[in-house]
């Protein structure tokens, strides 16, 4: 069917849970540190309007941390059903990193999350701070694991291969491997980038509906002081990240610039636009800037960029999306940065809360971060094909080798429970979005303890429904 094999499939079913899981950890990371500077702050200023924006954003919190353990889970029990293959070969190096994921970050966060999420008033200021510091930690921590894990699969080292199977005899290299510091970074960065434009989006759409408080200015003047700094830090990590995967993954850059070959010694041009065409092997329609393509990526005016007819036809990554996917994510960077550039002007005019045009470009940015992180992921692993292990196991050696019957049913199943189950969370964490932070909430009272009203029944209860103290309506419930 549309010329699929259970091999595409089993890709196409990875792609769709890693796509809604990497969603809900990018906003986890992000929230997580932006939770704990509100509560810093308050703590320092005894602002109220920190304090008001803390419980506000800890219940969307609670609600998107849900969504991400439940998506994440299943993400990872493809690796035994239809990556087993890949588990047998390299299960020795990325079972302990994961295991370590496990034993470093989740169960820090763990231990902290409900005195973060239930402890107000019932735990002093400080213990307080410290828990939610705690989660923020745990949360840049499992991404340190995960990213150390998926480094290794772009750039292996410190292994050797023993019947068959990766041994690993170095595990600070296989850690630290090449790629691993730029991904890190970048990913990191792009999550607190996510963040701020989803902030940012949330105060803007109410300052467009005439709901304007100390609350929601301070939520757009953070989320854009975010963007007008991190963005353009942003770009830079990713023009070093590009330079080591020129080096290390020279096919993948080929792909993603739709460059098929050098002419004599003539500089690469940057392709600005174009349609690759595997088959074909050429870049249609190119709109095409000199010298521009080497001074990006090489830093000079005169070196080449290595062209993807370099490489044999069956070790080349798919042009066409990789192109496309790129260019989604840069585009959007480039957006992020003018819309922190704008709100500065504005700032100096004093107009940054009520110029209309601005608020509502702010209000569309509000997913921009999280496209380009699906863009910026898409790039990644597509253009790791057709290895698995860069280098060392073909995607195609890596699956357990179902039928297309099994795959299709499977993934039209997740397809179906993904929508029904993660739409009705999201619509839910937007709805609470849209009720916005209320001046009242977080008053130091003396009700809740055990055995009364506001004591929680469940994790999830966190994110009560009207803001008022009572737990019923959570999530579970309304799902």
């Amino acid at each position: 069917m549309f010329g699929l094999e259970a091999l595409d499939l089993a890709r196409i079913q990875f792609a769709f849970t890693i796509s809604f899981h990497i969603l809900f950890p990018a906003i986890t990371i992000g929230l997580a540190s932006y939770l704990a500077v509100l509560e810093g702050l308050w703590l320092k200023t005894h602002n109220d309007t920190y304090r008001d924006l803390y419980h506000f954003w800890s219940k969307i919190f609670a609600v998107n941390f849900g969504m991400g353990v439940v998506s994440g889970l299943v993400m990872a029990y493809q690796f035994g059903t239809n990556w087993s293959r890949f588990s047998d070969f390299a299960g020795s190096v990325t079972g302990p990193l994961l295991t370590y994921e496990v034993l470093t970050a989740f169960f820090l966060e763990a231990g902290f999350l409900g005195v973060m999420l239930f402890g107000w008033n019932r735990v002093g200021r400080k213990l307080h701070f410290f828990a939610t510091v705690m989660v923020a930690i745990g949360t840049l921590i499992s991404t340190f694991w995960i990213l150390a894990s998926n480094s290794w699969m772009q750039t292996p080292q410190g292994y050797e291969i023993v019947n068959g199977q990766v041994i690993p005899v170095d595990w600070l290299a296989v850690i630290f491997n090449p790629s691993f510091p730029y991904r890190l970074m970048h990913m990191a960065t792009a999550a607190f980038v996510a963040t701020a434009f989803f902030v940012g989006s949330s105060a803007a759409w109410h300052l467009l509906r005439g709901k304007d408080n100390p609350a929601i200015r301070t939520m757009l003047s953070m989320a854009m002081w975010m963007a007008l700094i991190v963005a353009p830090i942003q770009a830079v990590i990713g023009d070093f990240h590009g330079l080591n995967t020129l080096k290390h993954q020279p096919a993948k850059i080929a792909a993603i610039e739709g460059h098929w070959e050098n002419v004599g010694d003539e500089p690469t041009p940057l392709i600005l636009f174009g349609w690759p065409d595997m088959k074909a092997e050429k870049t249609k329609f190119a709109v095409e800037i000199p010298y521009l393509g080497s001074l990006i990526l090489t830093h000079t005016l005169d070196k080449q960029v290595p062209a993807l007819k370099e490489f044999p036809p069956e070790d080349r990554p798919n042009s066409t999306i990789v192109f496309w996917s790129f260019r989604i994510m840069v585009g959007l960077g480039f957006l992020m940065i003018f819309t922190g550039l704008w709100s500065l002007w504005l700032r100096k005019r004093d107009t940054l809360y009520t110029s209309r045009p601005f608020l509502y470009l702010a209000l569309w940015m509000g997913p921009s971060g999280l496209i380009a992180i699906l863009a910026g992921w898409f790039t990644t692993e597509i253009g790791r094909q057709p290895w698995v292990v860069y280098g060392l196991m073909r995607t195609a050696d890596a699956s357990s080798g179902h039928s297309f019957v099994q795959m299709s049913i499977t993934l039209i199943m997740f397809v179906v429970v993904y929508f029904a189950l993660f739409g009705a969370g999201l619509g839910y964490m937007m709805r609470l979005v849209r009720k916005g932070p209320k001046t009242d909430e977080g008053k130091e009272t003396n009700e809740g303890g055990p055995g009364q009203k506001r004591t929680p029944a469940r994790p999830l209860s966190a994110a009560d429904d009207n803001g008022d103290g009572d737990h019923n309506h959570s999530l579970t419930k309304e799902i």
